[in-house]
């Protein structure tokens, strides 16, 4: 009896090796498609392109971005977002009637209908109704339905005095399910102040920490 039972036991290990193989090629297979699904519709690493966050994000710093969050909440002032600009964003074109605008006078207020393929990522520093002015870099936002202009709580810029874009004295008003983009770094910033508004629907997401480099690591 025990030879028969040695052979059966070795006629079973192959078969057993290679439920074991296929085994964890499956569960390799289930571990790359739930990292590839997190990463598609919910948490999205994104790097930074520019230095037009700084200080608070530095050019090549990574951060984490809450794809499914604007599903259940609008943005609000304040908050760090990856989104699509205008089309002609990143040549400072204002609007459908295509202009530049000037500094001086009032910032763009005119929302692009079309979007470009391209990622940025700023500040949240008015919303739907609010109407703001920018003086030296500072934005005064009159919320909508308050009645008086109220300075941005704005220890996390760097500012930048009395550059021409830097100033914006005339109020402008923020159109219906439209948010206004600032850079942290208002003097170096390529934002709304030049291309307008971005609308709800063109958000990516939220940013909400910052995994790189380690020295950065931490809640936004």
């Amino acid at each position: 009896m025990a030879p028969s039972v040695k052979r059966a036991e070795e006629k079973g290990e192959p078969k057993s090796r290679t439920n074991s193989i296929v085994e964890l090629i499956v569960i390799v297979l289930v571990a790359i498609g739930l990292a590839l699904a997190i990463q598609a519709f919910v948490v999205k690493p994104y790097r930074i392109p520019s230095g037009s966050m700084e200080p608070t994000l530095d050019v090549g710093q990574r951060v984490l971005v809450n794809r499914i969050s604007m599903h259940f909440k609008e943005p609000h002032v304040g908050e760090i977002l990856v989104f699509h600009p205008p089309k002609d964003a990143e040549q400072q074109v204002c609007g459908p009637q295509p202009h530049m605008v000037t500094p001086g006078g009032a910032a763009c207020a005119t929302p692009e209908p079309e979007e470009a393929g391209v990622n940025f990522i700023k500040r949240v520093v008015a919303g739907p109704g609010d109407e703001i002015y920018i003086k030296e870099g500072h934005v005064f936002r009159k919320a909508a339905g308050r009645s008086q202009f109220v300075p941005e709580k704005d220890s996390y810029i760097d500012p930048c005095g009395s550059a021409s874009e830097c100033n914006f004295p005339k109020p402008i008003k923020i159109a219906a399910g439209h948010w206004f983009m600032m850079g942290d770094n208002r003097g170096e910033s390529d934002d709304s102040r030049f291309w307008g508004p971005v609308p709800t629907s063109w958000i990516i997401g939220g940013a909400f920490a910052t995994y790189w480099p380690p020295d950065r690591i931490g809640i936004l």
